[in-house]
C-alpha cells in the first residue's frame, strides 16, 4: 500500500518553480496553437541544422573519440566510486536497465521503420537493390551505434565520476566542478539543473506519446480494440503510467531491474523468431557484411556533412543531424540513470560495456527486422512495406504479418512496447524526481505520482492535439546548448581524472628516500612551517651554495672541472659538469610557486596560511626531466642527491645504445638542425 501521509516537499524552489514555469507554458502553446507553435519551433530548429549542423558532427566525434581514448588510456582502472567499491548490480540487470532506458521504445518503433526508409528513399540516387539495401543498413548503424552510445556514455560516466568518487550531487551541474568549483552551487548550476528538468521531461513525454500511437496501432491490428482513436488512447496512457509510478514506487531492485530483465529475455525470444522464420541465411551473411561495411566506412561516415552532395543535404538534416539532436537532447534523461545504476564500475568496463554491448546488440536488432523486411518487400509484398514508410506506427506489424504465427508475434511485440513504455516512464519519473530535488533520498511517494500524472496529462492533451511533433521539435532545439556544456563535460572529466590519478599514484616525497629519521623535530617544524619566497631564497644561497661547493672542491680533487652558476631563473643556482661531445651534467635548484588550495587555507588544525601562493625549492636537470620538491634536503642529503644523479648519468653515458641521445647537443651544433 502507498503511503500519502508525508506531504512535506523535497523540491528545490530554485530548480522546480523555473522549470515547471518553462515545461507547461511550452506545453500549452503547443496544445492551444499547435500549427503556428510548431511552424516557428521548425524554422528555428531549421536554421540550426542547416547552419549549425558541424556542431552536432564535431560534437558527436569529440564525444567517441575521448570515451575510446578513456577506454585504453591509463586512467581506465579508475573505480566509479570509493577503490574498494563494487558493482551494486549484476551485469546482464545492469545492461538491461541502461538499454531498456537508453533505446527499448526506439527499437521497437524504428527497427523496421528506419531500414525501409532509408532503402525507400532516392537522396542517393541507388536503383540497385544491393546498393540500397547496403546504404539502409549502414546509415542505421550509423545513427544507432557507437555514436550514439557515446553521448549517453559520456554524461553517465561524468555523472557516476563525480557523484561517487567526489561525492557530489547526482546533478548535471557536478560534472562541472573541476571548472567551477563551488559555483556550481550559483545560478549556473541552478541554470544548468533546470535545463536538464525541462530537456528530460520533452523528451519523456514525446516519446512515450508515440509509444502510446505504436501500442494503439498494434492492438488495433490484433482486433483487441477496434480503432485508434483519443478515447482509446487515454485509456492506455491512464493504466500504462499506474503501472509505471507503482514500479517507480518500489524502488530499482524490485520496479525496473525486473521488469528490464523481463523485457530484454521478451526482446530475444521475438528476436531469435523472426531469425529462424525470415530469410535465415541472408540475415547472417547481411549482418556479417553490414559490420564489415560499417567498420570500413566509420571515419567516412563520421565526418561526411554532404557538402559536395547538396542533393543529400534535407536527408542528411532529416536523419543524421535529427539523431545527434535527438541522443544529445535524451542524455540528460538516460545519463543520469546510467550513473545512478554504475556505482563501482571501472572506467575501462563501463565505457567498454556502454559502447559495445548495446551497440552490437542494436546491429544484430535492426540488420534481421531491417534486413527481414527488405528482403520481404523485395521478393514477396511487391513493395508494400515501402509504400508504409510514411506510417511507421503500423510497419512492425504489417511486416510480421508476412511471418507464421503473426498474431503471436504482434502479441509479443506490444508486450514489449508496453513494458519498454513503463521502464521508460518509471526510470524518467525517478530522474525527474532526482533533478528537482537535488538527488534526495528522502523524496516523499507522491512527488514520484506527481511527476506520473503530469506526464500522462500532458502526453495526452498532446496528442489530443496534435502538439507532440512541436514538443518534439523543441526538444531538439534544446540539444545545441547542451551539446556545448557536453563539452565542457569533456574538458572538466579530464581535468578531474589527471589529479585523481596524480593523487593516488604520487608516491611519498623524494626527500624521505636518503633520510634516516634523524632530526626528525626539525624536520617536522619545516612541514608545518609557513614557506615564503624569502625563505627558499635563503635555502638556495646557503644550503645548497654549500652543497655545490663542497662537490666543486671533491670533483677537482679527481680532476674534473665544475662549474657553479645562476640559472636562468631569478632564483635559482646551478652545478655543471661540462664535456666536449656528450652532453654537460647538469643538476639544479630554482624557486617555485604553486596554489594553496582553499581548503588548506580554511582549514583551522593546519598552519595559518593567508596567501593563494607558497614557495618550494625544486630540483632540475639538464635532460629535461621532471624535477621534485628538496626543501627537506640537509646539506649532506642534498650532496647524496647530486651524486646520485650523477652516478646514472655516467651509466647512460657508458651504454653505446644511448649514444645517439647522448650526444643530442653535438649533434645539432654539427648538422645545425
Amino acid at each position: 500500500m502507498i503511503k500519502l501521509a508525508n506531504t512535506k516537499t523535497t523540491f528545490d524552489r530554485a530548480v522546480i518553480v523555473p522549470g515547471l514555469s518553462f515545461i507547461i507554458g511550452i506545453c500549452l502553446l503547443s496544445v492551444l496553437f499547435p500549427n503556428p507553435t510548431e511552424t516557428v519551433l521548425n524554422r528555428v530548429k531549421e536554421f540550426i541544422f542547416v547552419n549549425l549542423n558541424w556542431v552536432y558532427v564535431w560534437s558527436v566525434t569529440i564525444f567517441v573519440i575521448f570515451l575510446i581514448y578513456l577506454m585504453f588510456s591509463k586512467y581506465g582502472d579508475i573505480k566509479l566510486g570509493a577503490n574498494d567499491s563494487i558493482p551494486e548490480y549484476s551485469f546482464f540487470s545492469w545492461i538491461s536497465m541502461l538499454f531498456a532506458a537508453g533505446m527499448g521504445i526506439g527499437l521497437m518503433y524504428f527497427g523496421v521503420a528506419e531500414p525501409m526508409s532509408h532503402y525507400a528513399t532516392d537522396a542517393f540516387d541507388a536503383n540497385l537493390y544491393v546498393n540500397k539495401a547496403k546504404n539502409a543498413q549502414l546509415y542505421t548503424f550509423f545513427h544507432w551505434g557507437i555514436h550514439a552510445w557515446s553521448v549517453y556514455g559520456l554524461v553517465g560516466l561524468s555523472l557516476a565520476y563525480f557523484t561517487f568518487r567526489y561525492r557530489l550531487p547526482l546533478s548535471l551541474r557536478s560534472c562541472l566542478y573541476p571548472l567551477l568549483k563551488d559555483k556550481i552551487n550559483s545560478n549556473w548550476g541552478t541554470a544548468i539543473d533546470v535545463f536538464a528538468l525541462c530537456s528530460t521531461f520533452f523528451g519523456i513525454t514525446t516519446t512515450l506519446g508515440f509509444g502510446v500511437i505504436q501500442i494503439n496501432t498494434g492492438l488495433k491490428t490484433l482486433g483487441i480494440l477496434p480503432g485508434t482513436s483519443f478515447v482509446y488512447q487515454i485509456g492506455i496512457v491512464i493504466v500504462l503510467v499506474m503501472l509505471a509510478i507503482f514500479s517507480a514506487t518500489s524502488g530499482l531492485d524490485k520496479g525496473i531491474k525486473i521488469l528490464s530483465n523481463i523485457n530484454i529475455g521478451a526482446a530475444v525470444l521475438l528476436l531469435l523468431f523472426v531469425l529462424a522464420f525470415g530469410p535465415t541465411v541472408y540475415l547472417i551473411g547481411s549482418f556479417t557484411e553490414g559490420l564489415g561495411n560499417y567498420i570500413n566506412n566509420f571515419f567516412n561516415i563520421t565526418f561526411n556533412t554532404h557538402v559536395y552532395d547538396q542533393a543529400t543535404l534535407p536527408w542528411f538534416y532529416n536523419w543524421s543531424i535529427l539523431y545527434w539532436a535527438w541522443w544529445i537532447s535524451w542524455a540528460p534523461f538516460v545519463g543520469l540513470f546510467i550513473a545512478r545504476i554504475s556505482k563501482g564500475r571501472t572506467i575501462k568496463s563501463f565505457v567498454a560495456a556502454v559502447l559495445i554491448v548495446p551497440t552490437l546488440f542494436n546491429f544484430i536488432w535492426m540488420s534481421i527486422f531491417g534486413n527481414s523486411a527488405i528482403w520481404t518487400d523485395f521478393n514477396v509484398a511487391e513493395g508494400a512495406l515501402s509504400r508504409l514508410v510514411n506510417n511507421p506506427d503500423a510497419l512492425m506489424f504489417a511486416f510480421l504479418q508476412y511471418l507464421p504465427l503473426s498474431t503471436i508475434s504482434s502479441t509479443l511485440v506490444i508486450c514489449i512496447v508496453i513494458i519498454f513504455f513503463m521502464t521508460s516512464a518509471d526510470s524518467g519519473i525517478l530522474v525527474l524526481d532526482s533533478i528537482a530535488t537535488k538527488n534526495s533520498s528522502r523524496s516523499p511517494v507522491w512527488q514520484k505520482i506527481f511527476w506520473g500524472v503530469l506526464l500522462a496529462v500532458l502526453a495526452l492533451m498532446l496528442l489530443n492535439a496534435g502538439g507532440l511533433k512541436a514538443l518534439q521539435t523543441m526538444t531538439l532545439i534544446t540539444a545545441l546548448p547542451f551539446s556545448l556544456i557536453m563539452l565542457l563535460f569533456v574538458i572538466s572529466l579530464m581535468k578531474a581524472l589527471a589529479i585523481d590519478y596524480e593523487y593516488y599514484q604520487r608516491s611519498f616525497s623524494v626527500s624521505t628516500v636518503p633520510w634516516s629519521g634523524e632530526f626528525w623535530k626539525t624536520r617536522l617544524s619545516q612541514m608545518v612551517s609557513k614557506k615564503t619566497r624569502r625563505s627558499v631564497e635563503d635555502y638556495i644561497n646557503v644550503t645548497v651554495k654549500e652543497a655545490f661547493s663542497d662537490l666543486q672542491k671533491e670533483f677537482a680533487l679527481n680532476s674534473i672541472h665544475v662549474k657553479i652558476s645562476s640559472g636562468t631563473d631569478p632564483v635559482s643556482l646551478e652545478i655543471e659538469i661540462e664535456h666536449n661531445i656528450i652532453n654537460n651534467f647538469k643538476y639544479g635548484v630554482r624557486c617555485q610557486e604553486k596554489l594553496v588550495s582553499e581548503f588548506l587555507m580554511e582549514d583551522k588544525n593546519l598552519p595559518d596560511i593567508n596567501e593563494k601562493i607558497t614557495y618550494y625549492p625544486k630540483s632540475y636537470f639538464g635532460d629535461t626531466r621532471e624535477g621534485y620538491d628538496v626543501q627537506y634536503f640537509t646539506k649532506n642529503e642534498l650532496i647524496s642527491d647530486v651524486l646520485k644523479h650523477y652516478e646514472r648519468f655516467f651509466a647512460i653515458i657508458s651504454e653505446e645504445a644511448n649514444e645517439m641521445f647522448i650526444t643530442s647537443n653535438a649533434n645539432i651544433n654539427k648538422h645545425g638542425a
